[in-house]
């Protein structure tokens, strides 16, 4: 990525990046010394390619699509949700789900994953929609899915889940 950097003296403060084409457009105050100059440049395209990637990953319909069917097959087509998408914020974790407002997030490493992985991840947080915990009836409903031991075993492997027994 192209970086062009525009110093302005009528900036104190406020500091702003916009992508343009495949150049990175920074706005900057013309106080800055060279290593905080260096420092924002590289926080703003951090944050420009994240938002590059989650805007890539979220411009189609194929998640909700998926989830659509997971929900067909595995809850009867009776879960609703209120948003569902990537993120780029969430490294420790692969999904998590807020049943208050009915929204879910997956972490964009699953994006890189195999499908059913990423099925086991959102039939887990579309679970969560119904049991807000991890008990054991949420895990029956978890369960329904079939390759949920093998998903679970893939993210072990990759330090991704914790191994703690089902009924945590």
């Amino acid at each position: 990525m192209q970086v062009q950097i525009l110093r302005s003296a009528r900036r104190h403060k406020t500091i702003s990046a916009r992508l343009q084409g495949d150049t990175l457009v920074v706005r900057l105050p013309a106080g800055l010394t060279p290593a905080e100059e260096q420092k924002w440049v590289e926080r703003m395209a951090e944050r420009a390619t994240k938002a590059h990637r989650r805007a890539e990953l979220n411009g189609d319909d194929q998640l909700q699509r998926r989830a659509q069917e997971l929900n067909r097959r595995y809850f009867e087509g009776k879960l609703r949700w209120n948003s569902l998408s990537f993120v780029t914020n969430q490294n420790t974790r692969m999904g998590s789900c807020s049943p208050a407002d009915r929204s879910i997030r997956l972490s964009h490493r699953l994006a890189e994953m195999p499908d059913w992985v990423l099925d086991y991840v959102l039939v887990h947080e579309l679970a969560h929609l119904l049991q807000p915990n991890h008990s054991p009836r949420f895990w029956r409903l978890v369960n329904r899915y079939p390759l949920t031991e093998r998903a679970r075993g893939f993210l072990i492997a990759k330090g991704m889940e914790g191994d703690e027994g089902e009924d945590s």
